[in-house]
């Protein structure tokens, strides 16, 4: 973590260089920001491949927000693992009409998806049990399922009574296949001693006693509608210094669209807001969300999603992890419902024009918070099984974490982001080190 941090100081200073400026270049027509995707990781292998995003500001009218962005992003892991993303946004693609189009098509697969049980401060974590070095070791795969996921979607939305007041409808397609982490595939090329045992998963003995219904325990297709209001005063979308975001969202997989035993329906409820505390230096913003199924049986491998009218981000999940608890482990407060909040200051530290580039620095102190509102059923009929010892009778309470991001972004736009966040609590786990692209909401 101290490399990573004095390399970002480092990457500060080198851009001192250039004269700080407020003078704005005004961008027009087609522009790109262009970005490896380099990760390692001992069990998962190399990760390697690109992204590349492709914006359309028009006649440069509505600089920074642009007109068409076209995202694109293929990754590889050398262990299997993928991500093929190809999204679309655009609120100008019908001339005669203000109707905006966000769409996707994804094809992704996790070799070991984080997995914890379900219902927050219920599911005990040991982290003996995947350390190598603990008499209680049984297997660094132990809280790890295989998840392959296909997902398409398309979103729309139309002005009510002015440009802020909006209605949304939507159409999507998830496609789950879940499954035991492929350990042999692991394994290979490693040597005896550092070799995964082919043992006993959480998940597996989740779907052993029934937590995990035979019908869910191998994935399935879903099919939604959704619609919802959004009511959106913000000044620029890929970072605001002011203005509101808020949203309420039914999304429902209903059994006239073949969900049948998954047929099921969430609330979303999102609020965002942003307040200028230094006139195009510091602003504070908050985020706060409550999403809950209020009809039928949600699917275990659906829980995490979270919900939103647009993202900018591949995988959406939580709560814990990159987009929702940084520093919290990823997928950790799992439930039937949720409650989460993210607060931070927002300082940049430096703006500039380099080869015709309106680039900025800026630093992101947060805390983040998260609380599961509905259980799971059937988490707590375990006494006398054996996931007696992941089963806690502890009160569910409020999980914090805290920390510090560093972005650097092009033409407003197409940001860098590394975020570094600490978990509170040693049971949602120790620390998280995120890079990847754009502000968090």
């Amino acid at each position: 973590m101290k490399k990573i941090l004095a390399l970002c100081f480092s990457i500060s200073l080198s851009l001192i260089v250039f004269a700080q400026s407020d003078t704005v270049n005004i961008k027009k027509g087609w522009t790109f920001g262009l970005l490896p995707s380099i990760a390692f990781d001992s069990d998962l292998g190399f990760k390697y491949g690109g992204l590349v995003n492709f914006y359309n500001f028009g006649d440069g009218s509505t600089y920074p927000n642009y007109k068409h962005s076209i995202y694109i992003e293929i990754a590889r892991t050398t262990k299997g693992g993928g991500l093929n993303q190809l999204f679309f946004d655009s609120g100008h693609l019908f001339k005669d009409k203000e109707i905006r189009v966000t769409a996707d098509l994804s094809w992704l697969t996790e070799q070991a998806l984080d997995f914890y049980g379900f219902n927050g401060a219920e599911s005990f974590f040991n982290s003996n049990v995947s350390d190598m070095n603990s008499p209680e070791y049984i297997s660094r795969m132990f809280y790890r399922h295989e998840r392959k996921l296909i997902r398409t979607y398309a979103n729309f939305q139309g002005n009510i009574s002015s440009k802020h007041f909006r209605w949304l409808a939507g159409a999507a397609f998830y496609g789950y296949q879940i499954g035991n982490v492929d350990i042999e595939r692991l394994n290979k090329g490693k040597s005896q001693g550092k070799q995964l045992p082919d043992t006993i998963s959480l998940y597996e003995l989740c779907v052993n006693n029934n937590i995990i219904p035979a019908n869910e325990a191998d994935g399935g297709n879903l099919k939604f509608l959704s619609a919802g209001l959004i009511y959106d005063t913000r000044d620029i979308e890929a970072n605001p210094s002011k203005g509101l975001w808020t949203e309420a969202i039914i999304m429902s997989a209903p059994r006239f669209l073949g969900n049948n035993e998954n047929a099921f329906t969430k609330l979303v409820i999102t609020h965002r807001q942003y307040f200028t505390l230094m006139k195009e230096r510091l602003t504070f913003v908050y985020r706060l969300g409550f999403q809950s199924t209020i009809d039928g049986n949600a699917p275990f491998y659906f829980q995490p999603l979270i919900i939103s009218s647009y993202s900018p981000s591949t995988i959406n999940e939580g709560l814990g992890g990159a987009k929702s608890l940084r520093g919290i482990m990823r997928n950790r407060l799992v439930g039937d419902g949720f409650l989460y909040g993210n607060y931070e200051f927002r300082y940049k530290i430096m703006k500039f024009i380099v080869a015709r580039q309106n680039v900025y620095i800026a630093f992101n102190p947060f805390i983040d918070a998260g609380l599961i509102t509905k259980k799971i059923e059937g988490w707590g009929n375990m006494t006398g099984t054996a996931l007696d010892d992941y089963y806690t009778s502890e009160k569910e309470k409020i999980h914090f974490s805290s920390g510090c991001g560093l972005h650097i972004a092009l033409n407003e736009n197409f940001v860098l982001a590394i975020n570094y966040g600490k978990a509170l609590n040693k049971q949602d786990g120790k620390s998280g080190l995120y890079i990847g692209t754009n502000w968090l909401f």
